[in-house]
């Protein structure tokens, strides 16, 4: 069924496909129409960051920025789901159009700049759902919002989301808000870490709950940078590292109809380079904190590869897009 879905929605501009998704899932997902998407898998319980998670596969970040269909993609079989990213104040996003699909690569490029509906609307959406499973909440800051400046706008969140999200979810590594990938290098990093931290501890006390702190990261790293950015978060104590964000590299695509696009390059073309940081990241941070292994994972095949590269956890989102729900039922069975 979903193969004849995607045909009609492929004719369509990919954004209005991507919204009128959502709002059909938002529609159905507590109603029997949820058949069609709904999916009774197995238990493959997981431990990580204090917390137990159904199956190691997780919607990624992105696909869910408001928080709207959570019991929809609970309903399709994921281990957990992580909806946002979601920014202090509403925010249109970038100009349009900002999404292109490169079929060829079952790949996608974006470059939506964090469109949200903001940070309180996004918590009455997690108040409404009746998903009991593991859910994080990735923040972000607004654009408008100065570079030096950023980590008051990640603190608004973490106050807002901390007694709502299972973990929260720094992201530092969008391509599309402009500076915001500086925030992973040096100074600008290790303060940013140290205040989300500090917060962490009064939330803790306030709240009598811990709630623990990733950090998103980009594909588009050196070396020896992987190697200072994991020392920054192994000093902070950050609980988890989540690998990789989207890329600016078009080495995968060229010569592919929109290859040339600006954003972050999503999909089986992001498999190899994701796969590449994370396998670094695992062997630099040595066991200390728990990776999780998301970009271009799209089959059995690649989820397993992440898996023996070292993450304890994996997530999709562009796969879901090209195949439906069916890959989470191929992944999970087969990890």
């Amino acid at each position: 069924m979903y193969s004849i879905i995607q045909k009609l929605l492929f004719t369509q501009n990919p954004e209005w496909s991507h919204d009128f998704t959502i709002n059909w899932l938002k529609r159905t997902q507590n109603n029997l129409l949820n058949c069609v998407y709904k999916q009774n898998l197995a238990d493959k319980p997981v431990q990580a960051f204090g917390l137990t998670f159904k199956n190691p596969l997780g919607l990624a970040a992105g696909l869910d920025k408001n928080g709207e269909c959570i019991d929809a993609f609970g309903a399709m079989g994921f281990g957990f789901i992580e909806i946002g990213t979601v920014t202090p104040k509403p925010q249109p996003g970038n100009d349009k159009p900002r999404m292109y699909r490169l079929p060829q690569g079952q790949s996608i490029i974006n470059r939506m700049g964090f469109n949200n509906k903001g940070v309180d609307n996004l918590i009455e959406n997690v108040k409404q759902a009746k998903y009991t499973g593991i859910l994080g909440i990735n923040i972000g800051k607004n654009k408008d919002t100065l570079e030096e400046q950023a980590l008051h706008d990640y603190l608004i969140c973490l106050r807002k989301v901390y007694n709502y999200a299972s973990y929260v979810t720094v992201n530092i590594s969008s391509p599309n808000t402009p500076g915001l990938r500086n925030l992973q290098h040096g100074q600008a990093l290790d303060e940013l870490l140290v205040g989300i931290k500090n917060e962490q501890k009064l939330l803790q006390i306030q709240y009598a709950k811990y709630v623990p702190i990733l950090v998103k990261i980009a594909p588009d790293l050196s070396e020896q940078e992987i190697v200072d950015m994991s020392n920054s978060l192994i000093n902070a104590k950050i609980d988890g590292v989540i690998a990789t964000n989207t890329t600016l590299d078009r080495t995968e695509v060229l010569g592919q109809p929109y290859a040339e696009e600006m954003g972050g390059l999503s999909g089986a073309a992001l498999t190899a380079k994701s796969q590449a940081v994370t396998k670094k990241l695992v062997e630099v941070i040595a066991g200390r904190i728990p990776v999780v292994g998301v970009g271009g994972i799209h089959s059995a095949k690649s989820a397993k590869a992440r898996i023996e590269a070292g993450s304890t956890l994996i997530q999709l989102y562009t796969a879901l897009i090209y195949q439906g729900p069916k890959v989470i039922k191929e992944i999970v069975g087969a990890i």
